[in-house]
């Protein structure tokens, strides 16, 4: 009876666990893509330099197209909504360019877990874009992401959405300029938590083993009980 309450509370645990966690969790069991730095830490070995970005956005009766740019490696994407642009008289096409930052800016007060990027365009933005960054496992997980007009600064906070995929931060910009996303220098650990989307997964993934390791004694009690035509359990309730 002591092992079938265990297993039972083994498994609400479990269960409750499981209704905490956000859509496409388990994806954070594959481990990311290697990042490709412009200063790479030394824990990140053979390192490959960032890729830039090149889109052409289409302009069709006067209104800009939905589309969105991103770095050929993907560590950064950047969405537009129809009519995110001013178009200017007789434009027919918007060019938007994303490029990393050399050297890295190192703002006062600020450490960057990911790559600074210049994203520009040809074009006045007029509706916010949502931007997503990835980040690697290496690094510290950012809080916010931070945007400037100079990669000289000053960096100014600009959030981050509360839910993301793994090793992703995403916000809105309502101006295009300079992106890095990172936390205050003087954060014990960002979002109050330390690295928690890193050690999630494995909280959850060693309650899930425990949770099967714990149905196996039961198991094979139960078919040594059928095995022998009796029920332990049932012996004991009814002795007095």
């Amino acid at each position: 009876m002591k092992k079938a309450a265990l297993l039972a509370a083994a498994a609400i645990l479990y269960a409750g666990m499981a209704w905490m966690v956000a859509p496409g969790f388990y994806d954070g069991f594959t481990p990311p893509q290697p990042y490709n730095f412009v200063c790479p830490p030394p824990q990140a070995g053979a390192n490959l330099p960032p890729t830039s970005g090149h889109l052409v956005i289409k302009v069709i009766g006067g209104v800009s197209d939905a589309n969105s740019a991103f770095t050929d490696d993907g560590q950064v994407v950047i969405g537009f909504l129809p009519g995110s642009f001013k178009v200017n008289p007789g434009q027919t096409t918007i060019t938007v360019d994303i490029t990393p930052v050399s050297p890295c800016p190192k703002p006062a007060g600020l450490h960057f877990s990911t790559n600074a990027y210049h994203v520009t365009a040809d074009a006045t933005l007029v509706k916010p874009a949502t931007l997503v960054m990835v980040y690697s496992n290496l690094t510290t997980d950012p809080s916010f992401v931070y945007r400037a007009q100079s990669g000289d600064g000053p960096w100014e906070n600009i959030g981050a959405a509360s839910q993301a995929r793994l090793w992703t931060i995403d916000t809105k910009t309502s101006t295009l300029g300079y992106f890095a996303a990172g936390f205050p220098s003087n954060a014990v650990s960002p979002n109050g938590a330390g690295s928690g989307q890193q050690v999630l997964p494995f909280i959850v993934a060693a309650l899930i083993a425990a949770v099967l390791l714990a149905g196996i004694p039961l198991t094979i009690i139960r078919r040594r009980q059928a095995a022998g035509g009796g029920d332990a359990d049932e012996k004991e309730d009814e002795e007095p």
